[in-house]
């Protein structure tokens, strides 16, 4: 039997404090620290760069959000695609850690098939919008600030949720360093009885009016319709097209 020694006590002593490294460590660049992810060098507090909007309707859900990916000051990209279908009748907008939301669509994806495999039946939203919120509340996608919105029996649901998995159904919401400039809009021009093309009307003034103003978002706009036929995603570099 090995005789135990001084750093075996060392880490045993590091696990009753709390001191352990958690399940989920961090990806490549990120700080070990959660105080010092959240702020950057000069304790700035980090932002998500992007704007993404999301309007229930009676006949569906419409997801919009611009294009464009920046790293700090720079744009990294002009043509990234902010929202993903998760089903057959839901989609997720990316805000927030582009790693870490790829890697939740993977996951979400590959537990919906699963859970409908096993059950014979389609997911819920209520049940979905769970599964998400347990997804980011453990720690393994920070940080990522998501809009989910999708269509089920019971009809059309859009959620709202945090980095650290709360979660609210909404009629309309907004993600991203854009929000403040998104959000008046959907105030003024949001509508229980709009149509689909209505609504996407409505989405493409809130992103192009955060466009305007917020340095993070540009480049164009994607544009997702979910109905209980499908999920529909197009992308356009001009707001005109949508107007």
């Amino acid at each position: 039997m090995r005789t135990p020694t001084n750093q075996d006590f060392s880490r045993t002593q590091d696990h009753l404090n709390g001191n352990e490294q958690p399940v989920f460590g961090p990806e490549i660049g990120e700080f070990t620290d959660t105080d010092e992810h959240l702020t950057g060098a000069e304790g700035e507090e980090m932002k998500t760069g992007t704007t993404t909007v999301g309007l229930a309707t009676e006949e569906g859900v419409v997801m919009a959000t611009d294009m464009r990916a920046s790293a700090g000051r720079m744009v990294s990209s002009k043509d990234v695609q902010k929202v993903e279908e998760i089903h057959p009748t839901a989609a997720l907008t990316i805000a927030g850690s582009v790693s870490a939301a790829q890697s939740l669509i993977r996951a979400l994806k590959s537990e919906t098939s699963l859970y409908e495999t096993r059950r014979g039946k389609d997911m819920s939203m209520e049940a979905l919008s769970t599964l998400t919120s347990n997804f980011l509340r453990s720690g393994g996608f920070f940080i990522v600030s998501p809009l989910l919105g999708g269509v089920d029996e019971e009809g059309a649901h859009l959620y709202s949720l945090d980095p650290l998995g709360g979660m609210m159904e909404e009629e309309y919401a907004v993600s991203g360093s854009g929000s403040q400039y998104a959000l008046g809009v959907l105030e003024q021009e949001y509508e229980s009885a709009l149509s689909i093309e209505e609504a996407r009307s409505v989405a493409a003034h809130a992103v192009q009016s955060a466009v305007e103003r917020d340095l993070a978002s540009g480049n164009g706009i994607n544009v997702a319709i979910v109905t209980d036929e499908g999920v529909e995603i197009t992308n356009h570099k001009d707001f005109e097209d949508l107007l």
